[in-house]
This record gives C-alpha cells, sequence and structure tokens, in this order.
C-alpha cells in the first residue's frame, strides 16, 4: 500500500474473516512486557490481545537494541467503548468543519479511530504502543501517544516530517521491530500496530482476516495467570 489506505475505504471493510478462533490471553501473564495503565478500563480488559499478537509482541521485544523495551498501553477494546470513542471523535470534527458531509465526516474521522465495525482493537488484534527504557520511562516519539492529527498538526502520521531526528530514529527502532515480527502499522498513528486483523491482510496480500470482533467479560484469563511486571502512566 503506497499510499494511506484509512480504515473507513471499502476496502478494508471487504477483508473476509476466517475467525481462528483463538483466545485472548492476558499480556502480564508473561510478565515479560511492561504495561503501562493509562488506558486501564474498569473491567481491566484493556492488557488483552490475540495469542498470536502476544507471541510476536515478544519477538519484536527481543529484536530490540539493549536497553530498550515494548512498552504497551493498550489491546482489546469492547465494541461498546470503540464505537464511543468513535462518535466522540466524530462529534469534534463536525463542531470545527459543519460543512462537511457525514461522508467526509466519516473518512476523516477514522485517521485517528477505527470505524467500530472493522476496529482492530475490538479484535484483539490491534495493541497501541510505545518505546520505552529499561525502567519504562517513555522516548522520544515525536508526538504524545494519542495525539489526534488537529493537536500533533499531522505529526502523529508515521512519516511525518515535523518531528525531531531523535524521534525519527525513534519511531524507525520501534518499526523495524514490529515489522520484522510481522506486524503492520496503520500509518496514521505511530503508536498503532496490529496483527491478524482485516487491515494486516490488505496490507500483507493475505486473503482473510484471522480475527474478527470478540465481546468478552472481564479477565478472560484468569487472575493467576497475571505477572507482576507493571509501570503506571508516570513512568
Amino acid at each position: 500500500m503506497s499510499e494511506i489506505v484509512l480504515m473507513s475505504d471499502p476496502k478494508v471493510a471487504a477483508v473476509p474473516v476466517a475467525e481462528c478462533g483463538e483466545r485472548l490471553v492476558d499480556v502480564r501473564s508473561c510478565g515479560s512486557l511492561l504495561v503501562d495503565l493509562r488506558e486501564q478500563d474498569p473491567a481491566d480488559v484493556f492488557a488483552q490481545v490475540r495469542e498470536g499478537l502476544l507471541e510476536r509482541l515478544l519477538k519484536a521485544q527481543a529484536m530490540l537494541p539493549q536497553g530498550l523495551r515494548l512498552l504497551f498501553v493498550e489491546g482489546y477494546r469492547p465494541p461498546a467503548l470503540q464505537r464511543h470513542y468513535f462518535e466522540e471523535y466524530q462529534e469534534q470534527l463536525r463542531a470545527l468543519h459543519p460543512d462537511w458531509p457525514a461522508a467526509q465526516l466519516h473518512s476523516a474521522a477514522s485517521r485517528y479511530v477505527s470505524p467500530p465495525a472493522i476496529a482492530p482493537h475490538s479484535a484483539g488484534a490491534a495493541v497501541d504502543l510505545t518505546l520505552a527504557d529499561t525502567e519504562g520511562h517513555e522516548l522520544d516519539l515525536g508526538t504524545r501517544m494519542n495525539a489526534d492529527p488537529e493537536e500533533s498538526e499531522g505529526a502523529c502520521f508515521t512519516g511525518a516530517a515535523n518531528i525531531s531526528e531523535a524521534a525519527r530514529v525513534n519511531r524507525g527502532v520501534l518499526g523495524a521491530a514490529l515489522t520484522g515480527a510481522g506486524l503492520v502499522n496503520y500509518p496514521t498513528e505511530w503508536w498503532h500496530w496490529s496483527f491478524g486483523d482485516r487491515y494486516w491482510a490488505l496490507a500483507t496480500g493475505e486473503a482473510a482476516a484471522l480475527y474478527g470482533p470478540k465481546e468478552v467479560g472481564p479477565k478472560e484469563v484468569g487472575p493467576e495467570e497475571v505477572g507482576p511486571e507493571e509501570v503506571g502512566p508516570e513512568a
């Protein structure tokens, strides 16, 4: 995909889903990833992802230069929460651009929040993450995580030119490890990476997505599996 394909593009929705039935697991169960609690939800499902995605995150972490770690921020997002985020951002855009037709608002909103029907987060197939040192201190990647295009003046786009050289290098390090492990990036958000979802299938030429949306309750994995290694949002 030489040009940015947005989540709202009909080509993404047209990708079929061949649900493989792989379960969601809590990334804290492995005890190897730094986990930030800034997006922790009341049901505490934010740290869940599909097993195949977790395996690839661990592989990506092993590829990082010495002294660097992946800092996991958010994985699974319930469909209702995804819908809330999408509609909320769409309304913000409507207030800024009251002349925009519905289709344009929908497309623009998808730069930052995936349409609920195809959202990778709701399939447990996506992760928002960044780089940190071994103590959990975040590196400079050009913007704060979850900075929208308006706030960041487009610097949230992975290939943005309006970031420092240090941030560009750090994005390259993060991208090399995650791409090497089989994940794909959503180019409007440097922090958003996925595996097994429709966007991944389209980007990699796969015939179908492996994971479709899931409705789950709190803690699909038991508390005895959760490891102790976490860092708070200020770390």
